[in-house]
């Protein structure tokens, strides 16, 4: 269990393990999202330029209209 403080400001520092868990550096921004039971549950905001090469594709590139092949194909599979 890892736990911090709360200044008279209501500011907190997240230790360590809980930015390592999340994967949040300096300049990150953080969600809160609170439950009925008062449960509340940090979650990180990632921005979309930090997702820039997450997916790989090996192979050609797929153009527009084999794209749009597989979805009508897909459309037609239901």
């Amino acid at each position: 269990m890892v736990e911090s403080s709360v200044t008279s400001k209501g500011q907190t520092t997240l230790p360590k393990p809980v930015r390592e868990a999340l994967g949040i550096v300096p300049g990150d921004r953080l969600r809160y999202v609170i439950f009925d039971n008062n449960e509340v549950r940090l979650m990180p905001v990632r921005p979309l330029s930090r997702l820039f090469g997450a997916f790989k594709h090996e192979g050609a590139p797929v153009t527009l209209p084999d794209m749009e092949r597989a979805i009508a194909d897909g459309a037609n599979q239901k």
